[in-house]
């Protein structure tokens, strides 16, 4: 329970009807004994008779009943939404084929303007971008183990061989015969170095950079590169990847130093999207969840910019270790949540 102050956020969120503020979901009348949510379109009540709680069963042990209006103690119109949308979503990864809006719409008993508009407000994606996103998943999972790629195509929703072909390469980050064959014949440059964060590993393909991974123990960073790409030509012969490397080492002992790669990015749309805002984070600096969300527009799709960062597989070069919980807490970290915390005091100091 929190005594109220008027220039709370929690006071502006009922005022303005709005969502609640961090650990008060609701708020409690004392003369009238009734506990509401920020939302409830009751008479505003005066500051100094409110007291927030942050569950149900906090403000009924404090004795308080709840509101016939909003009825608090029941699910709220934005949680029943958001369950249905996290049905359909489950429905699309289900899906063997590209379902349309109309088909999704009506499963979800909304017209498909006010579906579409709903779902990219909780998602943060459109449905066909957050499909396509599946769709990528599959291929990748399947094209290895299928027997061959006409099966692949269409098994994961491409309805022609032409579509699959022009997408794929920038799926896979290589031609669909090469991904299925092990990355045969593929060049993939690799090194791997030790740091005052542990061993680094960076490896890369003709576009450009496709991972920088940090751990404990370099035969692991190894295998699971070489896992991913079980057939192809590892080498370190190249001079233009040996500045990278370079770079990368020096951009984690000193890092005030830029580092400006060429990055082979494989990602849906929306995960490239937040994946932009994390190279624009300062050096010292942190964005929390939420920020991120805001900065590309999308400020309910907190969970989706957490799983972006988290499917990040390109360390400091896209620092999702600059991504923060809103309480400041360092939350998770692909790396290691002792190793984000190492690398932001280094920031820091050298900041």
């Amino acid at each position: 329970m929190t005594q109220f102050t008027a220039s709370d956020r929690r006071w502006e969120a009922i005022i303005a009807s709005n969502p609640p503020a961090e650990g008060a979901k609701f708020y409690a009348v004392k003369t009238t004994g009734i506990y509401c949510r920020p939302q409830c379109k009751s008479r505003i009540p005066k500051p100094n008779n409110i007291q927030f709680f942050a569950t149900t069963t906090e403000a009924e042990a404090a004795g308080f009943r709840p509101c016939k209006r909003c009825q608090p103690h029941t699910d709220s119109p934005q949680t029943e939404r958001e369950q249905l949308i996290a049905n359909i979503c489950k429905t699309i990864e289900a899906s063997a084929e590209m379902l349309s809006l109309n088909e999704l719409a009506q499963m979800a008993g909304l017209s498909p303007d006010h579906f579409q508009r709903v779902f990219k407000q909780i998602v943060g994606v459109t449905p066909k971008d957050y499909a396509k996103g599946e769709r990528a998943k599959r291929l990748r999972d399947r094209l290895p183990q299928d027997p061959s790629i006409t099966n692949t195509l269409y098994a994961v929703g491409y309805e022609s061989s032409s579509g699959f072909y022009t997408e794929a390469p920038h799926i896979l980050g290589m031609k669909p015969k090469e991904y299925k064959q092990g990355a045969q014949n593929q060049e993939i440059r690799l090194a791997i170095e030790n740091t005052k964060l542990g061993w680094v590993i960076v490896a890369a393909t003709e576009l450009g950079v496709c991972a920088i991974a940090l751990g404990d123990n370099p035969d692991e960073l190894v295998s699971e590169i070489h896992r991913q790409f079980p057939q192809a030509k590892f080498c370190n012969d190249n001079l233009t990847f040996q500045a990278w490397v370079a770079d990368v080492v020096a951009a984690i002992a000193m890092p005030q130093r830029s580092i400006n790669l060429p990055l082979d990015i494989q990602g849906t749309a929306f995960q490239q999207q937040v994946w932009q805002v994390l190279r624009a984070i300062p050096l010292g600096s942190t964005l929390s969840y939420q920020q991120v969300a805001n900065q590309i527009g999308k400020p309910k799709a907190v969970r989706a910019v957490a799983s972006a960062c988290a499917a990040n597989k390109i360390a400091i070069a896209i620092p999702c270790h600059r991504v923060v919980g809103s309480n400041g807490s360092l939350s998770g970290y692909r790396w290691g949540v002792a190793r984000k915390q190492a690398i932001l005091e280094l920031e820091k100091q050298w900041n």
